[in-house]
């Protein structure tokens, strides 16, 4: 497969990059602070080309979309971003003369993420690293979900469940306020001590939090989680796996909680409480307010990548002074 040569600078990359030097440089920050290497041997096997052009180096292309859930930008607006805007540029790896990857070829390339695996495999790289270098610290782990609507339009009354346009989402209920909204569910594992995200999955809106927890389960420490997980079975599974209890419980028909209880439920609350500006920060600055994909496929590439810039970005902050 034939790929592009790019980065070839010339004396306005170097004029521009004395020029950047001047003032502080995130992404010149996080490309130093990222182990790269195991990412490009990743996805070396992707070429997002027409048939017969040389293909962007996959790393480059896989920059590009993280560079897109940072800043909250739709294909074309990145293929925009990127032929205005030379940190960008600096970034990915292209000089100043390279041609930018058009919106069609950024869609190409996040379709083969979502290939054998390949997402699943780029998030773990990440918490490889996270782990290696000291920023989770596994003692540990908030678990919660949030409903997210999809981008189809809500189903009228007289249409059925379900969607045409999206047919993987499906109407699901807020625990609190009973409130349906037709759309997906986003689960996440975070690390208490670093506020990473550790595992996430994306199911239809009606799937129960309950059902998904054994899957962002950690292997040690602690588990903490709303009352939304109060069942027998997850009870049984942390201790069978011999994690620490730390679900709040909640009144049942007839059994109103103890005053030691309730005492004990604030408690965990003013621990797991940490898990909601994970999801306000993905709801906010990266876009998931809504979902931006009309199947469940697209949408779990998308939320992946969210999931990887958002812990790069929480690494950087933790990392800088």
């Amino acid at each position: 497969m034939p790929r592009r040569g790019i980065g070839q600078l010339s004396w306005v990359d170097g004029a521009l990059t004395r020029r950047r030097g001047r003032r502080r440089d995130v992404l010149a920050e996080i490309e130093q602070l990222v182990d790269w290497g195991p990412f490009a041997r990743l996805l070396a096997g992707i070429h997002c080309a027409v048939k017969g052009e040389a293909a962007y180096p996959p790393l480059m292309m896989f920059k590009v979309v993280l560079l897109q859930r940072w800043y909250g930008l739709s294909d074309p607006q990145m293929e925009e971003a990127l032929f205005d805007r030379m940190s960008f540029l600096s970034f990915v790896g292209l000089s100043a003369e390279d041609a930018t990857p058009d919106h069609t070829t950024i869609w190409r390339f996040r379709q083969k993420l979502a290939e054998g695996g390949l997402i699943e495999e780029l998030f773990a790289e990440l918490g490889r690293q996270l782990e290696s270098r000291g920023v989770t610290i596994r003692q540990g782990t908030l678990i919660d979900a949030s409903i997210i609507a999809s981008a189809a339009r809500r189903p009228r009354m007289s249409e059925g469940p379900t969607s045409r346009t999206d047919p993987d989402a499906r109407f699901g209920a807020n625990n609190e306020r009973r409130r349906f909204t037709f759309g997906y569910k986003v689960h996440v594992a975070v690390d208490q001590g670093s506020q990473t995200i550790d595992k996430w999955r994306l199911t239809p809106a009606n799937v129960q939090e309950v059902a998904v927890a054994p899957q962002l389960l950690p292997d040690s420490g602690a588990v903490y989680a709303d009352r939304g997980y109060d069942a027998a079975a997850l009870h049984r599974e942390l201790s069978a796996r011999g994690l620490q209890d730390g679900i709040m419980r909640r009144a049942r028909k007839n059994q109103p909680l103890s005053e030691v209880a309730i005492a004990h439920n604030h408690q965990l609350s003013v621990i797991r409480r940490a898990v909601e500006p994970v999801f306000g920060t993905l709801k906010r600055s990266y876009r998931f307010h809504r979902m931006p994909y009309f199947n469940a496929a697209r949408n779990a590439v998308a939320f992946a990548l969210a999931c990887i810039a958002f812990n790069v970005k929480r690494w950087h902050a933790l990392a800088t002074p």
